[in-house]
């Protein structure tokens, strides 16, 4: 058999079919689409919206720009925890926390399916059927009196093709781009928040040691004035009553020792989970340390320009577009799908008659589908994705108005958190001085009541292990501002080391008033927010 379509008769037939094909299609398209013919020609051929970032409610400023501590300088937050804090085991733990994560591994694999699938995306543009098939049969006929053996050879291939008319494969490629671009930001928003929780479990663990210290410390010095109660008593200058008192009170400081090994034991675990490591491992890589210092003043930007960077906030706009291109797969069905087939092939009655003259056949042409009885489910189908792109919208909005509220909580708490550590660094220094006061009177044998004694001294455990907290939330402050600014993505230092500065970026050490000399407080809670 010859390849028939090549004739004039069927190059007519082929035309009309064709012809007849379109005119469906545009009647359908004029009659009940929802996208007008001259928007389906300004969006390049394609039925459905064409997507526009939409407009989100962003403050002008921050509440707080008047503060000579915000500086409205573009945001350096590549490798915050590095400039801020300047320690290098924090430097490493983000580096080692980023290169092991468990977290962040499931985020790159999720990259990976969203690229996957915008492949199969991609290859549902190109015919979306083809087919090779052979066949082989050895045939029998029988009649009056005789049987008659024959073979039958043949071997075709044939593929089809929908023509991408209304734009529905370019639309899936344009909802499967923007899949790919969210679960990048994914990505983004899983290190944002590995390197936020790494900083701040490693704040918590150092301000757990140094209130750990601390309360060591005053154990020390309330054990000094309970054995000095015991002398008093057996020598007749004191009662047992203020033996047991002096007791009392330090077993009650004891007890607190145990209570904040509990905390840093766990915090220690948390910090091993961010690692992927066993709970063991992180103890000695920490080892001793202080509470890092910060400067008092801060980067922000403006609003616009910080918050709209946010990880999580694109991966909200992404999923946004993606939904919107639904939108035009969804409303593609309601119009006829104007498929192009063909097939060619061999056949003969032997293997070698496949390669003869006249051996081949063929055809080609276009095909209608066209759900038209659908009961109404492609026009629900277009509602529901129109739906879930308004509920979309307003999950974006409401992400941008999340992030705006983050901002500027962490920037009041970072703000007033210093003065808080002011206030509390007087109130621990004062505590310290009176301790220093009543001890010294009490060593000197002078007569003192021992109730003023003990509240002195559990005063004193009390101001500066809130000290010591106090400047933790300093610290912390700085860890939730720059979670709130997306900090740390993207970032290349988290590919290599982040880099150490030569001198400590914190501002003035806070001195003890003149005339005083240097109180205990002040050696562990060194250096805390300059002027």
């Amino acid at each position: 058999m010859r390849c028939v379509p090549h004739s004039p008769a069927n190059s007519a037939i082929y035309q009309f079919r064709l012809g007849l094909t379109v005119s469906f299609a545009w009647i359908a398209f004029v009659g009940i689409g929802c996208t007008s013919p001259r928007d389906w020609i300004a969006n390049g051929f394609k039925v459905g919206p064409n997507y526009r970032t939409p407009a989100v409610p962003v403050a002008q400023d921050w509440i707080d720009s008047d503060d000579k501590r915000v500086i409205g300088d573009p945001v350096d937050a590549a490798a915050w925890w590095s400039t801020s804090f300047n320690d290098p085991v924090l430097n490493q733990l983000v580096t080692e926390a980023y290169n092991q994560n468990l977290t962040v591994r499931q985020a790159g694999a999720r990259i990976m399916q969203a690229r996957a699938l915008r492949a199969i995306a991609v290859g549902s543009m190109f015919p979306q059927q083809q087919d090779f098939s052979a066949q082989y049969s050895h045939n029998l006929v029988t009649g009056a009196g005789f049987d008659r053996h024959f073979s039958s050879w043949s071997g075709s291939f044939g593929l089809a093709w929908e023509v991408d008319f209304w734009g529905r494969y370019r639309r899936a490629v344009e909802s499967a781009d923007a899949d790919l671009d969210a679960a990048v930001y994914d990505y983004g928003d899983v290190v944002v928040t590995l390197v936020a929780d790494v900083a701040q479990t490693y704040i918590d663990i150092r301000t757990l040691q140094t209130r750990l210290e601390l309360v060591k410390l005053n154990v020390e010095n309330q054990r000094k004035t309970y054995e000095l109660t015991e002398i008093r008593f057996v020598n007749g200058e004191s009662s047992e009553v203020d033996v047991q008192q002096a007791k009392s009170s330090l077993v009650q400081t004891e007890a607190l020792v145990p209570q904040l090994e509990i905390s840093l034991r766990q915090s220690q675990n948390q910090l091993c989970v961010l690692f992927g490591a066993p709970p063991e491992w992180i103890v000695d890589m920490l080892g001793a340390g202080e509470i890092p210092n910060v400067k008092p003043e801060i980067a922000l930007g403006i609003p616009a320009a910080t918050l709209l960077q946010r990880p999580d906030v694109r991966r909200s706009e992404r999923q946004l577009a993606s939904q919107s291109a639904l939108i035009g797969v969804a409303e593609s069905e309601l119009y006829p799908h104007i498929t192009l087939s063909g097939t060619v092939g061999r056949s003969g009655n032997q293997f070698k008659d496949l390669f003869r003259t006249g051996s081949g056949f063929g055809s080609v042409g276009p095909s209608l589908d066209w759900n038209i009885l659908n009961y109404g489910r492609i026009a629900g189908n277009i509602h529901f994705q129109d739906a879930r792109f308004q509920e979309l919208l307003a999950a974006y909005q409401q992400t941008v108005l999340n992030a705006n509220l983050e901002a500027e909580n962490a920037i009041v708490g970072f703000l007033k958190a210093q003065e808080q550590l002011r206030l509390q660094l007087e109130a621990a220094e004062a505590a310290d001085k009176t301790n220093q006061l009543i001890t010294l009177q009490f060593e000197e044998g002078e007569e003192i009541d021992f109730n003023r004694v003990f509240s002195v001294q559990n005063t004193k455990t009390q101001q500066e292990v809130a000290a010591a907290v106090a400047k933790g939330n300093v610290a912390q402050g700085v860890v939730a501002i720059y979670r709130s600014l997306g900090g740390g993505w993207p970032s290349p230092y988290l590919s290599r080391p982040p880099a150490v500065l030569e001198t400590p970026p914190n501002a003035e050490e806070i001195e003890p008033p003149p005339g005083d000399e240097k109180l205990p407080i002040d050696e562990v809670l060194d250096n805390p927010v300059g002027n």
